[in-house]
């Protein structure tokens, strides 16, 4: 049960650091001394398409699996 939990938890750095890399790469490929235009899906959703909120409730959504499934399976 534990290595699915280390599974789990290495699973959610890995996907974090791919999202923040790839936005970083984004951010140091403008070399204007003006901000880029956001991109309009961005706009229209600024918190659902920002990387750190995603890994945040990614990590609060299967935190919350975990706990049913050990109610579940326990009581």
């Amino acid at each position: 049960m534990d290595l699915i939990v280390a599974g789990v938890i290495l699973v959610i750095l890995l996907v974090g650091l791919f999202v923040t890399l790839r936005s970083g790469r984004m951010v140091s490929t403008s070399h204007n001394e003006f901000d880029t235009p956001i991109n309009g899906k961005t706009q229209r959703h600024p918190y659902l398409l920002n990387p750190i909120f995603l890994v945040w409730i990614t990590a609060i959504a299967l935190a919350i699996i975990y706990i049913l499934y050990q109610a579940v399976n326990y009581y």
